[in-house]
């Protein structure tokens, strides 16, 4: 028995499946018989470039079959993938190459321009491996060699945090934990990957990459869009019978909001699977009633635990005691609600999520004390406030560096903007904390109204004190035409707190 390994699954669909649609890239369709061919054959070719077992090979490219022959290649030929995020300037790419020790990067010709900087700010860098004409004429002289197989506890990714409060750091996931995650995804019942899915998110986020993987698992067809645009994934999910994919609240919220919603057939689409921020309430009900047929599932977790750490499945949605919840805890990981002295505190109570299980990550890439104190006790402490009912279901509260403290009062961010999105004019908000010099901190929002919608700070206001408690309400609001965003979708508070001095 080798233990569990990411490349199992292609072995299985290459030989049982192997001429079956694998990957739909634009106009290009690929067999699994093709992809299982091309990524022995990069493996073939990073050898020959000197890749050995263990080494972190660096990829950087959009959504693509092109991704996923860097991916298996890589891990064919016994190294570390480390996808990096393709919205970071060449500055911070060099940074997590040189964090992680790549030794060989693989670039998409859209990121050429890149280059230069890259490789004067990653000095470490040995090998830089351009995709196109040459690197084809390579591939198609290669051989198909065997695979340097690394299993179980082997190192196989290491996927780089957002690095929204800080420099990002490299999270460590073994095969096991890839694999635990993907298997509890497929086994989910009506939440498991179906026949067709559509990836959206980037496949650098730990959510994307997961839900692969799960799809990989089912033998389901892969359709790749390089970029969200909310009218071409309409169009995308009515012209491949897509399935399932994953959107993020903005994507999401895109979609709804696209004049031209109504006018595409979605009736394929029987899994929107959503998470890495907090969905909206009132997002969620209208997604709901505008798409009856299709089972949301909502993804609570992090880059730590190679996926969720809890699901909130199909059936769940239909119930409004838990819709507001993210879920149980899925079979490959253990939470529990503690206070701060890591005792956990009884149900109903508010305290820390932390988590443990196969699908935890192995720890931080060369931080050995950031990874002690967020592993201590054997359990990932995830820096969510959150509480625990009866029946096991968890409920986020908030970011614990997203609370605000107000005059001695706690006031959870999610709270106020899951209020605040129920004003008829506003598109999207954020809540966080401004320096006050009575009060300590002070409710700050800013928010982006409706296209062609106006409203004013004092009806918002107005708006909020209706409903919350006077403490929570926002003491000042700001209007912006647009969210700073991650390449994940997640609104970059950072940004926000960033634009006001302590």
């Amino acid at each position: 028995m080798t233990g569990l390994a990411i490349t199992q699954p292609l072995h299985r669909a290459a030989r049982e499946t192997p001429d079956r649609i694998a990957t739909v890239d634009g106009t290009r369709q690929r067999t699994w018989r093709e992809i299982a061919s091309r990524c022995r054959r990069v493996a073939a070719v990073l050898t020959d470039l000197g890749v050995v077992p263990g080494d972190r090979v660096a990829l950087l490219a959009p959504n693509g079959d092109l991704f996923v022959d860097f991916l298996f290649g890589s891990l064919w030929a016994g190294a570390v993938a480390c996808p990096v995020n393709t919205r970071w300037t060449a500055g911070e790419i060099a940074y997590a190459l040189a964090d992680c020790g790549a030794n060989l990067l693989i670039v998409d010709p859209g990121f050429r321009s890149m280059l230069g900087d890259i490789r004067r700010e990653a000095p470490g860098l040995r090998e830089v491996v351009m995709a196109g004409p040459v690197f084809e004429q390579l591939i198609a002289a290669a051989d198909e060699p065997d695979e340097h197989l690394r299993h179980g506890d082997d190192l196989a990714m290491i996927l780089f945090t957002g690095g929204t409060t800080g420099r990002s750091k490299g999270v460590m996931l073994s095969h096991r934990a890839l694999m635990a995650y993907a298997l509890c995804l497929a086994g989910a019942g009506d939440a498991a990957p179906g026949e067709c899915m559509l990836h959206t998110a980037p496949l650098f986020h730990v959510g994307a990459i997961s839900g692969f993987l799960a799809c990989l698992l089912g033998g389901g067809r892969h359709v790749f869009a390089p970029a969200f645009d909310a009218e071409a994934v309409m169009a995308v999910i009515a012209g491949q019978q897509v399935t399932d994919l994953f959107l993020v609240p903005t994507m999401l919220q895109a979609v709804l909001d696209h004049p031209r919603f109504g006018e595409h057939d979605l009736t394929s689409a029987r899994r929107i699977y959503y998470g890495a921020a907090p969905m909206p309430p009132a997002l969620m009900d209208r997604a709901i009633a505008a798409m009856p047929r299709v089972g949301f599932v909502q993804g609570y977790g992090m880059t730590e635990t190679a996926g969720s750490i809890s699901l909130l499945k199909p059936a769940d949605h239909r119930d409004p005691a838990r819709l507001r919840s993210a879920g149980r805890a899925v079979m490959a990981i253990e939470a529990r609600i503690v206070d701060a002295d890591d005792r956990e505190v009884p149900v109903g109570e508010i305290g820390e999520i932390v988590a443990r299980g196969e699908a935890v990550m192995t720890g931080y890439w060369n931080r050995p004390e950031e990874t002690a104190e967020a592993l201590r006790g054997g359990w990932m402490h995830t820096g969510d406030v959150g509480r625990m009912d009866a029946d096991g279901y968890i409920h986020v509260v908030d970011r614990l560096k997203d609370m605000i403290i107000t005059g001695g009062e706690n006031v959870y961010s999610v709270e106020v903007e899951a209020v605040l999105a129920n004003h008829p004019g506003v598109s999207q908000c954020a809540v966080v904390g401004r320096p006050d010099s009575r009060w300590g901190e002070r409710v700050h929002a800013v928010v982006v109204l409706k296209p062609g919608l106006e409203t004013s700070a004092d009806d918002i206001v107005a708006y909020s004190r209706s409903v919350l408690a006077s403490y929570k309400c926002p003491r000042s609001i700001e209007f912006r035409t647009e969210m700073p965003l991650s390449a994940a979708g997640k609104i970059v508070k950072a940004e926000l707190r960033a634009d006001f001095p302590a």
